[in-house]
Formats: C-alpha cells, sequence, structure tokens
C-alpha cells in the first residue's frame, strides 16, 4: 500500500490538492514521533491560521482506522502512525511476492527517456575522470527501465577533431602494426602523447591535412581511423562489461556530419544566425550568457553545432519524454546555451532536456592530463580494488570458497558505489581504503549484510510459514518500514536524477537490519517469532539484492 497516497486521500485541506499534500508527506526526524508527518507551515497563508491551528484541526477531523492508528498534532506538525500488524503484513507479503520486480512500478509506461552518458573519446585513455558519468548514466538506465520507462542509452562518442589528424600523423611516423594490435588503446595513446611532446610546426599542418582527408572520404586516413575506433571500442566494452554497463547506441561526433548543415540554415532563416569576428553566433546576450559559437571563422562546426544536430535527431527518432546528458559541472554554460537555442528555434521539447551535472573525481594524488600521459586509467582503479578486495576477504575468511569471483563482485561494487554514494554533484577523492572498508557507509557492508542474511536463511533450510497478526517490536518495525519505503525511493531517485538516494538507502536498510540481527534472535526463536523473523531476513535480502541491481553492483552469496 502507499501510506502516502492513503494519507492524502483522507485529509481536506481548503485550496490544496491531494499531489501537493502528498508531497509534502515527509518521514519524521524520530521514530516515536511517527511514520509519517505533514508540515502545515505552507498551509498558513491559505487557511490564514497558524500551522499549530492547522495540525490540530486536521487531526481532529482525521478518523482513525485499521490502517492509521494514531494521529497527533506537534508544533505545526501532524503526525501519523501506522497500524504495525497490517504495514508488516502487508509489506513482507509483497517483497515475498514480487522477488525481483519489488520496487519496479510502470510509472513510465509508454515514456522514453534518453540517456547520454560516458562519451568516451576514441584513442584515448579510458580513465578515472569517466567514472562518474559511466556508473551515474548507467545506474538511471536501470531506474528508469525498473520504473517502466523505454530507456535507450546512448554513448555519444568523440570521434571527431584534429586530434584523430595527429594521430593518424603519429602512427605514420613511429607506429608499429603489430605493437598496436597487440596492446590496442595503450599503444595508440603512447603514439599521441609522442605527438604532442615533439610537434612542430610542420607536424601540426601535416596532422590538420589529415584530419582534412578523413573529412573528405580518403580511404587510407579513413581505414586507419575506423581501425583506431574498433581498438577503442573492443577495449572499453570490456570494462562497460565489467561494471555492468549498456547502450543502445554508439552515434558519436561524427555521426552528425550530415546533420549539422541543416540546424545552420534553420538557424539563418529564423534570423538567429549573426557573425561576430567571421565566425557565426547566436546571440544570448539578453538571457545572460555570452553567444554560442555555431561556426568557427573557417567555417568549422564546434561542440555546440553537433550538440544541436544530435538533440534534433533524437528527438526526431525516439520521440523522448526527456533527454538527460550526464556531463560533468563544468559544461554547465555549455548545455544552458545549446537548450536555450533550441528554445530560440521553437523547439518545443527543449524544456525535456536535462544537463545530469556531477562532480569531478580523482585520486588522491591529484589530475590527470592525457596530452601529457598522465593519466589513471580506470582498469588500473578496477584491478587494483579487486586485489585489495581478495587480501581483505581472505584475512577474514581464508577458508572462503571461489574467493576471486568473489573479490571481483566486491571489488567492481566498490568502485561503482564509491562513485554513486555522496550527492553526484560533489567532487569525490577516491580512496581505496575507504571503499573496501567492511564499516560504515560502503558497498562492501552492505554486501556483507547481505551474505549475513543469506547464511541465516541456508541454515533454516529457507523453511518458514506465513504469520499474520505479528505484533513487531521496535527493531523489526524499523526494518518493515525501510522495506515499505523502497518503492517511493526508486521514484524519487529517478526524479532527482540522483542515484545516491538508492546508495543510501540501502546503507540505511543493512544498518537497521543489523541491528535487528544482533538485538533479536532468529534461529533460535520460536513458533511465530521464528517465521516472522526468517520472512523479514528474507525480504531483506531480495531488497538490497534489488537496491544494488539498480545501482550494477551484485551481490555475493558468502563474503
Amino acid at each position: 500500500m502507499d501510506y502516502k497516497a492513503y494519507i492524502s486521500e483522507k485529509l481536506k485541506i481548503e485550496g490544496t490538492d491531494k499531489s501537493e499534500i502528498y508531497s509534502s508527506l515527509a518521514l519524521p526526524p524520530a521514530s516515536d514521533m511517527g511514520d509519517y508527518a505533514l508540515p502545515c507551515f505552507k498551509f498558513a497563508k491559505i487557511l490564514r491560521k497558524s500551522p499549530q491551528t492547522i495540525a490540530e484541526e486536521l487531526k481532529n477531523s482525521f478518523v482513525n482506522d485499521e490502517v492509521i492508528s494514531e494521529v497527533s498534532a506537534v508544533n505545526g506538525y501532524l503526525n501519523f502512525k501506522v497500524n504495525k500488524q497490517k504495514l508488516a503484513d502487508e509489506v513482507l507479503s509483497t517483497v515475498l511476492k514480487a522477488g525481483d520486480s519489488y520496487g519496479s512500478s510502470n510509472n513510465g509506461a509508454g515514456k522514453t527517456v534518453c540517456i547520454d552518458y560516458s562519451s568516451v573519446n576514441i584513442a584515448k585513455p579510458f580513465h578515472i575522470g569517466h567514472l562518474s558519468t559511466t556508473v551515474i548514466g548507467g545506474a538511471l538506465y536501470k531506474i528508469f527501465k525498473f520504473s517502466g520507462y523505454n530507456v535507450v542509452g546512448i554513448n555519444h562518442l568523440g570521434d571527431y577533431g584534429t586530434q584523430f589528424g595527429k594521430l593518424i600523423s603519429a602512427y605514420k611516423r613511429w607506429g608499429d602494426k603489430k605493437d598496436v594490435e597487440k596492446r590496442g588503446i595503450h599503444a595508440i595513446n603512447e603514439l599521441y602523447v609522442r605527438f604532442n611532446e615533439e610537434a612542430t610546426e610542420d607536424m601540426e599542418a601535416e596532422a590538420r591535412e589529415y584530419f582534412r582527408k578523413i573529412e573528405s572520404g580518403d580511404k587510407d586516413a579513413n581505414e586507419l581511423f575506423e581501425w583506431f575506433k574498433k581498438l577503442t571500442l573492443d577495449y572499453v566494452k570490456g570494462i562497460y562489461d565489467k561494471l555492468n554497463v549498456r547502450f543502445d547506441s554508439y552515434a558519436g561526433e561524427r555521426f552528425y556530419t550530415d546533420k549539422m548543415q541543416p540546424v545552420v540554415d534553420e538557424l539563418k532563416q529564423k534570423g538567429l544566425l549573426k557573425e561576430s569576428d567571421g565566425a557565426k553566433i547566436v546571440d544570448l546576450e539578453p538571457y545572460g550568457m555570452p553567444p554560442c559559437l555555431i561556426l568557427r571563422s573557417d567555417g568549422a562546426s564546434l561542440y555546440a553545432t553537433r550538440d544541436l544536430a544530435a538533440a534534433i535527431y533524437r528527438k526526431n527518432t525516439y520521440d523522448f519524454y526527456k533527454c538527460l546528458y550526464v556531463v560533468a559541472y563544468q559544461q554547465n554554460l555549455h548545455f544552458k546555451q545549446v537548450f536555450k537555442v533550441l528554445e530560440l528555434m521553437g523547439k518545443p521539447w527543449a524544456k525535456d532536456l536535462v544537463h545530469v551535472a556531477y562532480g569531478m573525481v580523482s585520486l588522491e594524488d591529484g589530475a590527470m592530463s592525457t596530452r601529457k600521459g598522465k593519466v589513471v586509467w580506470l582498469e588500473d582503479v578496477i584491478e587494483k580494488c579487486v586485489q585489495k578486495a581478495y587480501s581483505v576477504i581472505n584475512d577474514k575468511n581464508p577458508a572462503l570458497e571461489n574467493k576471486e569471483e568473489i573479490a571481483k563482485t566486491v571489488g567492481l561494487g566498490a568502485v561503482v558505489f564509491g562513485a554513486l554514494y555522496n550527492n553526484k554533484i560533489k567532487d569525490i577523492t577516491f580512496s581505496y581504503d575507504k571503499v573496501l572498508s567492511f564499516e560504515g557507509e560502503t558497498s562492501v557492508y552492505v554486501q556483507y549484510t547481505c551474505a549475513r542474511a543469506n547464511s541465516v536463511l541456508l541454515k533454516s533450510g529457507n523453511a518458514f510459514a506465513e504469520v499474520k497478526n505479528y505484533a513487531p517490536c521496535e527493531q523489526e518495525a524499523e526494518v518493515i518500514k525501510s522495506l515499505a519505503a523502497f518503492p517511493e525511493e526508486v521514484t524519487e531517485a529517478g526524479e532527482k536524477y540522483e542515484p545516491s538516494i538508492i546508495a543510501r538507502y540501502a546503507v540505511d536498510l543493512a544498518q537497521k537490519f543489523n541491528k535487528f540481527y544482533i538485538d533479536c534472535k532468529i534461529l533460535t526463536a520460536e513458533g511465530d517469532a521464528k517465521n516472522f523473523r526468517l520472512a523479514l531476513t528474507k525480504a531483506t535480502l531480495q531488497t538490497l539484492k534489488n537496491a544494488l541491481s539498480l545501482l550494477g553492483i551484485g551481490v555475493p552469496e558468502k563474503m
């Protein structure tokens, strides 16, 4: 049952609709205050009464029933206590029946969400800086899919620009085909770094000429480019598989080469294209922004040109409900400009474009530069996490079977969770020791909780009877309430484009379950208490699995 919806239906507040009441209902800071609370301050102006008076009047008009056991008015808040027995019956029955689909919904039925994320650069390192866009986008993909949307994951490849002319020039000078075939992207990157270290004016001119050849369809130049692209995609797809991330489209910048001129023509036709020092711009000064550069003075396109073409193509192709761009906050201005230009072009769907900005990820030793070769490859971060996970697991449980596979699940989970636990806009300093801790706010802690729950169920033989009208104790009730909240947490994570909501929920549920596990006997309990606690354990394990799955994280049976 959606208790917030139930309460909203029963409350009558003049000048306020049910949806506003629903969105205002929240969880009280302390459980002894109630299960839900309605702050009445926002209704004071409408009703011309104090929040305390409003709360008291609503309390007096609310009829308690078998669902809501108690209503109280405290300092302008209307607090509701749910019938714990009924809540327990309903939640356990719902979770155990739904299984892997618990928390899912049909909220997005008939709607398509496009998500542009990861956006790797061809022939450049897939480094630690790509972690956030990749795992945030991957989590949002799963969250929206779980909520009934049709989701299109787009990897907007960086496959256009003079750097490919530089790479061809470098390969022609110093490249070795066997070495590149063997070492792939690592060999390509070394050539690119060397070019930037040794480049002369003549070499730069040569690189521009090779890029021109790519654009003009030169066979040799394009064969080399496609080879570099294949080597890059083969490499990054291996990492995507490890991170449980998928895409439906790899249409990159180059894909829009023949789709930019119609955009330029439309801007000109609508009187939006202006000339400035030989370049073509859209003047955004009236909207508090610098001009959006569409064509350079030499006629070359820019990121904005390609993003305008991409947005129009995606709308025409997918007819999206929302189109998300999971890109670092440094591009805030760029996306504001692009969205405003589309709005000025008369595209009513411009309002459905969303920049999902995130902070930067770095290791404790600082920043990176692709040109100078000072990068931290994401594969190295993953490998180090897996190795450290193996070491930690081996120390804690040396007799554990399949330690290598378990270490992979734990190590990969730590990489993903480490990037998702904090609010996405925050900068993150990635710490191996912190993300692999069995204590605190980590995926390892949640996975270990799952292993603990699984162990209890295995020892019981997974045999327990359904229990009705059981009066849960405080620790049991806290777990039940947390389980009940999961579907709403999933919805909120989608609405706010914030996977950290799911990550924090998983930690909170794990903490509540562990308190219950320590304080309440399970296997040695008897009768209804034992059956109820085993059902509660199984429901918790299922919900934690579902939550971690939405983040792209697996759960080992033992740890």
